[in-house]
């Protein structure tokens, strides 16, 4: 969903309105997607730019956020799966910041376009299966052939058909709820803006958009240590 007026897309329209604007206009998504991007790099790099005994409030934050995030994953993948860290953290903390950001009057949400949350998808369900020739090899096609070879012409399809609806379900659910969570706290602001009504909705858009970017992450982290599980070469 479109806000009436978006910020980034009415600057760069100030700036250059056949080219920039016109980009703005048509792709919001990916306008708000970089700048988003940015802002979550540039926090990262000054909360980790000159670390103190005395932390500030944003190390304190980003210490927080991201020593609780280490011991969920751990428990999840193990020590091996650690070095998808940076990818699953950043995953997390950068969904749930578009996410957050559509509530924001004059934001936009990225996540709330599919090409977006496509995106993720694809990045996710191919990693998995990168991950997964790389750590056992032609024998990771054993995966989807199933316990034994007369089940294999079955099975196949079955498992091919389950791991391409991975792709359209961590897309759209992460889509569908974020463009129904804006949809309805515009249609809100428009009926009863003036009295607060769209208030209520919005504390649980803040619960909704950190709880998608939480599945999204969890997703990702089972998905792939699923695919390095050693009972994949049996």
């Amino acid at each position: 969903m479109e806000h009436p007026v978006m910020l980034l897309t009415w600057i760069l329209e100030k700036i250059n309105s056949h080219t920039l604007g016109h980009f703005a206009h048509a792709y919001p998504h990916l306008v708000y997607t970089w700048f988003f991007a940015i802002i979550v790099v540039i926090l990262a790099v000054k909360a980790g730019q000159k670390p103190t005994l005395v932390p500030g409030t944003l190390q304190v934050l980003f210490e927080t956020v991201v020593e609780a995030l280490w011991k969920f994953q751990e428990g999840i993948m193990g020590k091996r799966g650690m070095v998808f860290f940076p990818m699953t953290a950043t995953l997390m903390i950068f969904v749930f910041f578009c996410n957050f950001n559509g509530l924001i009057p004059g934001s936009f949400a990225p996540t709330s376009n599919l090409n977006t949350t496509l995106a993720y998808a694809l990045m996710i369900v191919f990693l998995t299966h990168f991950m997964g020739f790389k750590v056992h090899g032609i024998k990771y096609v054993k995966h989807f052939l199933g316990p034994s070879p007369f089940l294999a012409p079955l099975m196949l399809p079955v498992e091919l058909v389950s791991h391409a609806a991975r792709v359209v379900s961590l897309s759209f659910r992460l889509f569908g709820n974020i463009l129904g969570e804006d949809l309805v706290i515009g249609v809100l602001f428009m009926l009863a803006g003036q009295y607060f009504l769209p208030l209520p909705m919005m504390f649980l858009g803040l619960f909704t958009g950190f709880l998608q970017a939480y599945i999204i992450s969890l997703l990702a982290m089972v998905y792939i240590g699923e695919a390095m599980e050693e009972e994949a070469e049996s």
